[in-house]
């Protein structure tokens, strides 16, 4: 369980990841030492395991984004993850229950580039079959 402050720690690095220590703790109304410290803490607990780069909104807006339903063999699944990880324009993976297997979150810079992308992700060995939905907006983005 997190404590308040460690939640107010992680609600701000979520908005910001490379915020300095000295805005952080101004921020929480701590020390820089108190903040590294918690970090650090956050960090040997595998709460934190990373940080990420957030594009901006006009960047995104030039890229074609889409959800691919997947339905796996398998056997074949961890194939499957592997192929995947190897595409860039993979942005997310999921392992999900129902009537697929996997939810995989493309970005493409065109849409005749996301059709090619789906005929690759459809071509992999042990992926029986697909389904695909372009994003028109994102309502929502934690």
């Amino acid at each position: 369980m997190l404590s308040n402050a460690e939640q107010a720690l992680l609600s701000l690095l979520r908005a910001k990841a490379r915020a300095s220590t000295a805005e952080l703790a101004r921020r929480l109304g701590v020390s820089r030492t108190t903040v590294q410290s918690r970090i650090e803490r956050l960090e040997q607990r595998g709460i934190i395991t990373g940080y990420s780069v957030r594009l901006s909104p006009d960047y995104e807006q030039g890229l074609v984004r889409a959800h691919v339903l997947l339905t796996v063999t398998p056997k074949l699944a961890d194939k499957v993850v592997r192929s995947l990880q190897a595409l860039s324009p993979v942005r997310t993976l999921h392992s999900v229950s129902g009537n697929f297997d996997m939810i995989v979150i493309v970005d493409a810079p065109s849409i005749k580039d996301l059709d090619t992308l789906l005929d690759q992700i459809g071509a992999m060995d042990g992926v029986e079959r697909t389904s695909s939905s372009i994003i028109l907006s994102t309502r929502i983005d934690r």
